[in-house]
């Protein structure tokens, strides 16, 4: 069972979502606007679906506003399939999104996949090169330097890192991050890589290489 806070203006979409995820045992709360969420109970959910396109404030603007706040998976509901608003709203932290109109039994495989992954635990530490990657509190260093990767974007690496050498697809590696296989995995996984990939950049290491056709490996 999850605390689930679902952010629509659409009361269609905002009772399939209640129902839906009811059935799983979640509790869910929602809201028709991003002002009617309280800031001070955002600690209390383990998951956040935000609606992108809505009035007084998007989704965008409002998972910028709000990352700071929560570390828990943000899943974009979306109209959009432009690439560039996807790269867009991954890159401000959300998780992943789902192309409206969706299946409400993707909507909870999508969830249960990304509350599942949260409850992982690891332990100990990978040193590659110049990049240490601490397990235990999910934190990667270039030369002792924090970088400030999402959730998503750090199990990402870590997949990649504990894997090193080995090519995956942008697909296997979405299933295997998320534990789910979905229509979105090629697009979010490609997000997800450029931005890790301008993060390391700024401090001058880049461990994922492509290998083209086929997709990426840790190569340090």
């Amino acid at each position: 069972m999850a605390n689930i806070l679902a952010v629509d203006d659409e009361e269609m979409i905002l009772r399939l979502i209640k129902n839906g995820l009811e059935k799983d045992g979640h509790v869910v709360t929602v809201c028709s606007s991003a002002r009617q969420v309280s800031k001070d109970t955002l600690h209390y959910y383990d998951l956040i679906i935000l609606d992108i396109m809505m009035p007084d404030m998007d989704g965008f603007s409002f998972c910028q506003e709000i990352r700071e706040l929560t570390d828990c998976p943000i899943l974009f509901l979306t109209a959009k399939t432009m690439e560039q608003d996807i790269t867009f709203g991954l890159g401000l932290g959300a998780d992943d999104y789902l192309t409206k109109p969706f299946r409400i039994g993707e909507l909870r495989a999508r969830i249960h996949a990304h509350l599942r992954r949260e409850h992982r635990e690891k332990h100990s530490t990978l040193n590659l090169d110049k990049i240490r990657i601490d397990l235990s509190a999910k934190t990667i260093c270039v030369e002792d330097q924090p970088v400030r990767f999402t959730k998503s974007e750090y199990q990402i690496c870590q997949y990649l890192a504990m894997n090193r050498g080995q090519v995956f697809s942008k697909e296997q590696i979405y299933e295997k991050v998320f534990s789910f296989s979905g229509e979105s995995d090629s697009s979010t996984i490609s997000t997800h890589v450029k931005n890790i990939r301008a993060k390391f950049q700024k401090l001058g290491v880049q461990p994922i290489a492509t290998v083209w056709g086929i997709g990426y490996k840790w190569e340090q």
